[in-house]
């Protein structure tokens, strides 16, 4: 007898509630309209009569996917027509050594801030690159604070680019400002954890770059955003896929590019207008990251926030308890309530709950109620 199935299946069934909320640093939370919307558009897209996941990245219909995409993320920021937007893959990691292989020349120098864990990372990994230098770093007070302002970072007015990450998943710490280097320096952003967390003037920069799993997707792709005369900058011999000017010059698919994931990317960029666009979205992350800054500011002592207060992250929220112990036994009676992914990176420890767009004011509320409740019973 067959196995093959003899016709089409006619009706998804219906989901049933997933009945817990993710904290998870990444891959973070998705809006669940969005992942409605993918359930259908796996099976059936525009009517195609089949998937995203199977069609051609060459095809009319992934031609529609990717400029919808790529016009509803210029229309999220107004992005001006001198930026080119990529969705490019091998993660923000894979930026790490693209900006410096690209921006960087023989012999000149680049600066960087260095405020946390992927920050530090991101300066190792340009070192073989020419003559990189920290122009800021919190590492000796263990990354708990941003600079505030432009004279605490000491630029070099020749150098190629000035590189920051916008926000520290691991330490909880966040710029809500932009600095700005010397006329002539681009500014460089890692702001793969609070891309579209609220407003963004794109030409205050050289280039921005987004891992999409934190807070406009799914892992797989990276979005960049640069501006055309970097793009086209050659400052050596790369490789051609390891060139922006490759994919600027290619609609980012100069081969087979990630198309579920920039699909996905671009129904998150949907779902971020429906809900009115990134002021909205600012003021909704606020408030739902003062709940839990309250309870750790009230609860006199008992949690602890690693961040200094001016420098507190509206996308990761750390703190700790009063002991380690606490902190595994807080972790694991959260996740029994449906609270999940909320231990710490495992180069710090402690707590970290992370609030992303797509993470709703309930889920910040329900953390709140038990935080209370479970001080009573430990406290």
């Amino acid at each position: 007898m067959s196995m093959i199935a003899s016709g089409p299946v006619l009706s998804q069934p219906a989901l049933a509630p997933r009945g817990v909320y993710n904290f998870s640093a990444g891959p973070g939370c998705l809006p669940e309209e969005v992942l409605l919307q993918a359930r259908e558009d796996i099976w059936n897209l525009m009517g195609s009569g089949f998937g995203i996941m199977e069609h051609s990245h060459r095809g009319k219909t992934f031609d529609k996917v990717l400029a919808e995409a790529e016009a509803d993320c210029r229309t999220i920021a107004n992005i001006p027509a001198n930026y080119k937007i990529l969705f490019l893959t091998g993660g923000a990691t894979a930026q790490n050594w693209m900006v410096p292989m690209n921006l960087l020349p023989q012999g000149g120098t680049a600066d960087y801030v260095t405020t946390g864990y992927w920050a530090q990372k991101s300066f190792e990994h340009a070192k073989p690159f020419g003559a990189v230098r920290e122009a800021f770093s919190s590492k000796s007070e263990n990354f708990k604070f941003v600079p505030q302002k432009d004279s605490e970072i000491a630029y070099d007015a020749k150098a190629a680019y000035a590189h920051y990450t916008s926000n520290n998943t691991i330490m909880g710490t966040e710029f809500h400002w932009v600095p700005t280097p010397p006329k002539g320096v681009p500014l460089v952003c890692d702001m793969s954890s609070d891309i579209f967390a609220g407003p963004l003037d794109v030409t205050k920069f050289g280039l921005i770059y987004a891992g999409a799993q934190k807070n406009l997707g799914t892992a797989g792709t990276t979005v960049v955003i640069v501006h055309e005369d970097l793009a086209k900058k050659k400052v050596r011999e790369n490789p051609e896929f390891l060139r922006y000017e490759t994919f600027a010059a290619n609609e980012s698919r100069p081969n087979t590019p990630p198309t579920f994931n920039i699909y996905l990317t671009g129904q998150v960029f949907k779902w971020i207008l429906r809900k009115g666009g990134l002021e909205p979205m600012a003021k909704f992350n606020a408030e739902k990251a003062k709940l839990i800054y309250d309870a750790v500011d009230g609860s006199g002592g008992f949690y602890k926030g690693h961040a200094r207060p001016d420098s507190r992250s509206l996308m990761n929220i750390t703190f700790r308890l009063p002991t380690e112990e606490l902190d595994t036994k807080f972790i694991s009676e959260a996740a029994k309530q449906g609270m999940v992914d909320m231990k710490g990176h495992r180069s710090t420890g402690g707590v970290r709950a992370s609030v992303y767009n797509a993470m709703p004011r309930a889920g910040c509320v329900k953390l709140v109620d038990f935080m209370k409740e479970f001080m009573k019973k430990n406290g």
